[in-house]
């Protein structure tokens, strides 16, 4: 039987926040007690101590949840493999095309509701051939309307009004996702960044003489596509843009759109 891939999990990460998270903790249950404190202190792991009971438990339940994710799989295979073969065929034709989660218990609620007649194999309730209608934007007349922002975090250092914005779009013009990351650059080393209002690519804009927008695009993306978001890029701002696509193979160089 073909199994639908399981993404995982992310796994547990030590950062700074967290470790202040948890001293801060520390300090409300001493201050909650305070005729306890001191045997409330000593009681208290270590920040470091912490960090790594942590990570050993976020191991420990992620090996316990494969285990009973496996053994899930396992009971409902058992009972797939307990009907005839023709019924078990049609089953698992079935499966590969429904829109359930790849879950066993979604594939166990699925062979319940067709032990019970709820769902007929030769005719589901969704229709034998399903598929998936990623929407596109092949003919855009806006940058806005061909990308919309996911993301968004200040570079440069320093203060939000000397820092500059670098934004993250998506979109799909028809050959698939692609992603942009927009971000202002200085012509001069030694200028600053300043914020003004009368950016149009972007909500907040740094803008002057000295500046100019790179744009630098992953994803499959032809000539003619990168021709076009350069188009709706430069329409959509009143500095020089640069567009380019970053190809896998071609390192993070990549290769420039025509200035």
């Amino acid at each position: 039987m073909r199994f639908k891939p399981w993404p995982g999990p992310i796994p547990y990460e030590d950062t700074p926040r967290k470790r202040a998270a948890y001293r801060r903790k520390q300090v409300r249950e001493r201050e909650a007690l305070p005729l306890f404190a001191p045997a409330i202190a000593e009681r208290q792991l270590g920040v470091a101590e912490e960090m790594v009971r942590r990570t050993g438990q976020w191991e420990r339940q992620q090996q316990e949840g494969r285990r009973q994710r496996a053994a899930f799989w396992r009971r409902v295979r058992t009972r797939l493999f307990a009907l005839e073969a023709d019924r078990r065929r049609a089953i698992r034709a079935l499966w590969r095309g429904c829109p359930y989660p790849a879950d066993p218990s979604y594939f166990g609620t699925l062979l319940h509701e067709i032990a019970t007649g709820q769902i007929d194999p030769a005719r589901p309730h969704w229709g034998v051939a399903h598929s998936l209608n990623p929407r596109t934007t092949p003919d855009p007349a806006t940058f806005a309307e061909a990308f919309r922002q996911i993301g968004q975090r200040m570079v440069g250092g320093g203060p939000k009004s000397t820092g500059a914005d670098e934004r993250l779009f998506c979109g799909n013009l028809g050959a698939g996702l692609v992603f942009l990351t927009s971000r202002v650059r200085l012509c001069e080393p030694n200028e600053s960044f300043y914020t003004t209002s009368n950016h149009r690519l972007r909500d907040s804009h740094v803008g002057s003489s000295g500046h100019w927008v790179d744009i630098t695009v992953r994803g499959p993306c032809s000539d003619e596509d990168l021709r076009r978001i350069t188009r709706l890029a430069r329409a959509a701002d009143t500095r020089p843009v640069v567009v380019r696509r970053i190809d896998p193979p071609a390192g993070p160089s990549g290769r420039e759109a025509a200035r």
